[in-house]
């Protein structure tokens, strides 16, 4: 059964849409992610254009989130101020991205910033998340115990530089500058690429600030609802390509595919949950790169410009 997306102006399946969603959702539950770097290039390759794509899983984002949030908000698994020193960030780079999403629309090129971005980002993530977890699946069966866990409180350069400030409940006494940094740069890929960044922010606080996993899941989930959520209204009021249809029939699918992911990534291990994720985007990244080397089956495509109205 087919159904029309006035924003994207196309007809799809209404079904294909909603398996879409359930499909994103459980890999979103089993690995714990946001699934913007996988709903956003599905939606490409069944027609939809590349800036409603975006446009419109910042919403389907920030709807996930907000659920995962409060989960996260009554187990008291989230550390506020962190969060907050994040969202300052990450609210400057959401505008940034808007910003550059609305100049490289007017000027043709965003579909191909759109597919060059998601080759880079997802083909370097994804190799070097296949490679930390075969690492780590050799030296679990080679020394038959978990490798060891990296533990809040070690120090590295980022912890030399000023305006520090303390953060009770990560335990974290670090400066503000690559907190906001790294909210800057989520912030704006949220808003480029229509991702929520967990597979990138989540590691990014652990690894780099050593944040503790006891908080950091919830604290990366409020950043994700805010930046996503910034970015769908500045996407609605500037650039009109929020498909409020289509967000609602994959919002509905994800909710019921969340439910049986997350029981099933709790009966796999860590590892292979990792390899699984990092073969997933690799495969993401590489299927963008063959498309940027096929023909099209269209050679010329038109698009009424904001003059012409």
């Amino acid at each position: 059964m087919d159904i029309y997306l006035p924003i994207a102006d196309l007809p799809v399946n209404v079904f294909l849409v909603f398996a879409m969603g359930i499909a994103v959702g459980f890999i979103s539950g089993m690995f714990g992610i946001g699934g913007g770097f996988l709903m956003t290039p599905l939606l490409i390759f069944i027609g939809v254009s590349p800036a409603v794509a975006v446009a419109t899983v910042s919403s389907h984002i920030a709807a996930s989130s907000f659920s995962g949030a409060l989960n996260y908000w009554r187990r008291r698994a989230i550390d506020l101020a962190l969060a907050f020193m994040l969202l300052i960030g990450g609210l400057i780079g959401t505008a940034a991205g808007v910003w550059l999403f609305t100049l490289l629309r007017a000027l043709g090129q965003l579909d191909l910033v759109i597919a060059l971005s998601y080759v880079i980002l997802l083909s370097s993530v994804g190799s070097l998340m296949v490679a930390e977890s075969v690492q780590a699946i050799i030296r679990l069966q080679r020394d038959k115990q978990a490798p060891p866990a990296r533990h809040p409180g070690g120090h590295t350069w980022l912890h030399g530089l000023p305006l520090k400030v303390r953060f009770k409940q990560s335990r974290l006494y670090v400066s503000v500058i690559p907190v906001w940094g790294i909210g800057f740069v989520m912030g704006f890929l949220g808003a480029i690429m229509g991702i929520g960044g967990g597979f990138i922010l989540v590691p990014a606080l652990i690894y780099l600030l050593h944040v503790p996993t006891n908080v950091v899941i919830g604290t990366s989930m409020v950043l994700t609802l805010v930046t996503m959520a910034s970015a769908t209204v500045m996407h609605s009021a500037t650039n009109h390509l929020v498909d409020a249809l289509l967000a609602l029939i994959l919002m509905v699918g994800g909710v019921i595919g969340a439910q049986f992911g997350a029981q099933a990534g709790q009966k796999m291990r860590s590892e292979r949950l990792r390899l699984m994720l990092g073969l997933l985007v690799l495969a993401v990244g590489l299927r963008f790169a063959v498309n940027l080397f096929v023909t099209p089956g269209e050679m010329f495509s038109f698009r009424l410009m904001e003059g012409d109205r």
